[in-house]
């Protein structure tokens, strides 16, 4: 038994089989066709006119100082002015900047959990989300996902009396079902959370992905300013995931205790990140590149569609997303998803096990797939792969 003084607090902190991926896949010798990690594709990285704007913006000596906590006033400026007319508007004294998504959700669990507080997710869910309250010391529990999101009727159901302290959804293309919270969902889940005083945690990177379907109005436009709602939002999916630049929309309570709670981590986020990403937008870059994005992700979306009916449709069912990076994948011939992940990587294809994504494991006979990060011919072929891997393990 370790000597060390752990915090009580340590045996909550759970480590990510999603971010694991990205060494286990950088031991790898042999051609491995990508699925694993929700990232853009190399190729969907505006890295030409970031390193244009990194020429002008980041010459300058104080590019490297350390910015208001709360966010560099160019960003903060030009955030306002690209959300302005969206379903994210928003004012200066709810926006605050974070280091990517990843901090909004451990700044809220940092002022907003205490060990113990039930906090309910989604089940599949975003682990890295639910083991940012698990290190809080929080309770969890798990709601089922169908093809509109979160079965928000099954709620009081399974709270059983309870009161959760916050709910924590990705309403848009979910991470890892790809499904989207109907508008119906959504304002039940609003109701629901003014009835209990719970927390909504509106966690939505996907959101400016979508190509297909009609948008729908974010849990941010329609809680109206509601102090239960807090969003967090990424540049990561949208821009460039190393970037690790984000931002929060919470009410104006919150902003200083924000504040306080980000200067005990870092200070403030990565000015020179923040200057590439102003630059972005007040150059008129987003809403082109975003055009390029969701053309692109969409015929990816359907290549995958296209190899799993040709490969696995005899085999398994899957979502239909209308945006974002994923898709979800059920096999209903008994085979284990973690034993097919150790098969399908010596055949050269990655994907993410279906327990990977649930608090307790669930989910064996499913798995999560990329598509945006890969090509449709490598799409095809990394399927091929997989099914190859599906047959070895296929019972008799």
């Amino acid at each position: 038994m370790s000597a060390l003084p752990y915090a009580a607090r340590a045996t909550g902190l759970v480590g990510s089989v999603i971010d694991s991926s990205t060494s286990l896949l950088h031991k790898q010798t042999h051609d491995i066709v990508r699925f694993a990690m929700g990232s853009p594709a190399a190729e969907a990285v505006p890295a030409d006119i970031l390193s244009a704007i990194a020429g002008e913006q980041l010459s300058r000596p104080d590019a490297y100082d350390y910015a208001a906590t709360e966010g560099d006033p160019p960003l903060h400026a030009a955030l306002l002015e690209m959300l302005r007319g969206t379903s994210d508007e928003t004012t200066a004294d709810r926006l605050t900047v974070t280091a990517g998504g990843m901090q909004g959700l451990d700044l809220f669990c940092k002022i907003f959990v205490d060990p113990g507080d039930l906090v309910v997710v989604e089940s599949p869910t975003y682990t890295n989300g639910s083991a940012t309250a698990l290190s809080y010391g929080a309770e969890l529990l798990e709601v089922p996902v169908d093809d509109d999101g979160m079965i928000v009727d099954n709620l009081p159901k399974l709270l059983d009396g309870r009161r959760p302290k916050a709910i924590y959804t990705i309403p848009t293309f979910q991470n890892p079902s790809g499904a989207t919270l109907s508008l119906a969902r959504r304002n039940q889940l609003l109701e629901l959370a003014r009835t209990w005083g719970s927390m909504v945690i509106d966690d939505d990177p996907y959101g400016l992905l979508r190509f297909a379907g009609d948008p729908l109005p974010t849990l941010r436009e329609l809680g109206a300013g509601d102090p239960l709602v807090f969003s967090v939002r990424t540049f990561s999916k949208i821009v460039a995931p190393g970037l690790r630049v984000g931002w929060v929309d919470a009410d104006p309570e919150l902003q200083q205790v924000l504040i306080n709670a980000k200067q005990a981590m870092d200070t403030c986020t990565n000015l020179p990140a923040q200057r590439l990403l102003a630059g972005f937008l007040t150059g008129g870059h987003l809403e082109d590149h975003l055009v390029r994005q969701r053309a692109e992700y969409r015929r990816r979306k359907e290549a995958m569609h296209a190899a799993l009916t040709e490969h696995f449709g005899d085999i398994a069912r899957w979502t239909d997303p209308e945006g974002g990076f994923f898709l979800w994948v059920t096999l209903e011939n008994g085979i284990n998803t973690e034993e097919l992940f150790e098969m399908a990587l010596p055949e050269g294809v990655a994907f993410i096990p279906g327990p990977a994504f649930s608090p307790t494991g669930r989910f064996s006979n499913a798995f999560r797939l990329c598509f945006a990060s890969t090509a449709p011919d490598r799409i095809w072929e990394g399927v091929t792969r997989l099914r190859r891997a599906a047959d070895k393990l296929a019972p008799n």
